[in-house]
């Protein structure tokens, strides 16, 4: 039986999530992601698809975030008509996250459309539309974990909570039959051990393969108690000096909840007394709302504390929840003693941008970025040390104070990535992706010392997995990088 693996996105980058898994005479997506960035990265998501979404018979979803499902309803749109296997709670967040993006492609449609019509040029459609996202919902099989399932003939597999948001998922795949079965793992994104809310990521003891990300494969994040430190100093500064607010953008999903378990938590020996905590995200909102209704998959700490708190919900109290434009743009008017977390979590949308542009310039304000940003994105450019930011078609000063606290990060760091890799037995090949290059050319150095054969994915490499535990090509002259062999 013929059995392939191709890497179609999040191949040498982080966002896009997209491999194509072949058995036989089916075809299976492991995610199917946007890819975001800069512009011109962001336009790579009008191009054709490298397959034919009607030929696909299932695809199996590792989590919500946008850059691992975010073209799922373009590919219904666009002829695919099988199951959409994901964990539940992933599910009832897709339902929220897609629907949020499907509004934000009609608005930049319909922008784009207005200088197209000026120009005398074809006008463009939204990418995909809040009725493709219906037709998508239809399509979702809900599952749990540990719940095993045939997805195709010859396909079998089970997901594992992978402890990077709700939901998320490491995905084992069993191929073929008897003898020649052959066992895929796919880590989705990792999360990290002793986190905030959600269950450490589950040790996997066996692969043939392991197919594993690498976006933080060159650096080690600061420790849980540190990172709480570092945060009750970029308060206590906020309030020695003249108290001007603080921009946290956020992911919505994930980042968000986690920011208000730890706010409600440490609350008193923050002295957040003096401040108002704003949660300026509908979607954020909604998303927190999924979030407790599935509070068996938090984790021990988060559950006990909920317990012996009734009617004081942690996600819940000490913050003030904003959901219309309007109530969002009356912050404004607030010059100081204001903490307002807002999407994106790339400061390349959402409510975030309007705040910035009224508090950037502002000596006394802080700016906390908690999160990946990735290239070509304000917040990378935050993060690198920018002037100034193009808000709303005119530059905006940046005199706020930035920080980058990554120890709030949901990624698994490189000892981490080790760590779940070496619970493993007897070494299994591993293909990274979703990491920049020099961040996987330095986890691929330091997992080598560990590893029997160990390749970068690029770009369209497609791999005979009826040949493991050997790495054999099928497009020589294509493949990744080999750094162990």
């Amino acid at each position: 039986m013929t059995m392939t693996l191709t890497f179609l996105g999040a191949a040498g980058e982080v966002t896009g999530s997209c491999h194509l898994l072949t058995v036989g005479e089916h075809q299976i997506l492991l995610d199917c992601g946007l890819i975001q960035g800069s512009r011109q990265a962001e336009a790579r998501n009008r191009e054709p698809f490298p397959f034919d979404p009607g030929t696909i018979d299932a695809v199996i979803l590792s989590h919500a975030h946008i850059d691992h499902s975010g073209r799922l309803p373009l590919l219904v749109k666009q002829g695919f008509q099988g199951p959409v296997f994901t964990h539940n709670a992933t599910a009832e967040l897709c339902d929220i996250m897609l629907r949020d993006a499907a509004m934000l492609q009609r608005r930049d449609a319909e922008r784009l459309n207005k200088k197209l019509e000026a120009r005398g040029e074809p006008l463009v459609d939204p990418l995909f539309t809040e009725a493709d996202v219906d037709a998508l919902m239809a399509l979702m099989v809900p599952l749990e974990y540990g719940q095993g399932r045939e997805a195709l003939p010859g396909v079998r597999f089970e997901l594992a909570d992978a402890g990077h948001i709700l939901g998320s998922a490491i995905v084992q795949l069993w191929l073929g039959e008897a003898e020649g079965q052959r066992k895929l793992v796919y880590s989705g994104d990792l999360g990290r051990k002793g986190m905030p809310v959600i269950q450490d990521p589950a040790y996997i003891d066996r692969a043939d393969l392991v197919v594993m990300e690498s976006t933080y494969g060159d650096r080690l994040h600061r420790s849980l108690p540190d990172t709480l430190e570092e945060l009750k100093g970029i308060f206590a500064r906020a309030i020695e000096t003249a108290r001007g607010n603080i921009l946290i953008p956020a992911f919505s999903v994930g980042r968000a909840q986690e920011l208000l378990y730890l706010l409600h938590l440490h609350a008193k020996e923050w002295d957040l007394g003096r401040w108002r905590v704003y949660l300026d995200s509908p979607m954020a909102t909604e998303a927190t709302r999924v979030y407790v209704r599935h509070f068996r998959l938090c984790d021990d700490e988060f559950k006990a504390f909920t317990r012996q708190h009734p009617g004081r919900h942690p996600l819940l109290s000490n913050i003030e929840f904003v959901q219309t434009t309007e109530a969002s743009m009356e912050l404004n008017e607030v010059d100081r003693g204001m903490i307002v977390i807002a999407g994106s979590g790339m400061c390349n949308g959402g409510r975030i941008r309007c705040h910035m542009e009224h508090n950037l310039w502002r000596d006394e304000a802080d700016v906390i970025i908690c999160g990946y940003q990735a290239r070509g994105t304000p917040g990378r450019a935050l993060v690198d040390g920018a002037q100034s930011l193009n808000i709303g078609g005119k530059p905006v000063e940046v005199r706020a104070r930035v920080h980058t606290v990554g120890g709030l990060s949901a990624h698994a760091d490189r000892d981490e990535m080790t760590e779940w890799y070496r619970h493993f037995a007897d070494a299994p090949p591993v293909i990274l992706v979703h990491g920049e290059p020099e961040a996987q050319q330095s986890f691929a150095e330091h997992l080598g010392q560990y590893s029997r054969h160990l390749v970068v994915a690029q770009r369209f490499d497609c791999l005979d997995l009826t040949a493991l535990p050997e790495l054999v090509w099928l497009n020589s002259g294509l493949c990744g990088e080999s750094f162990i062999d």
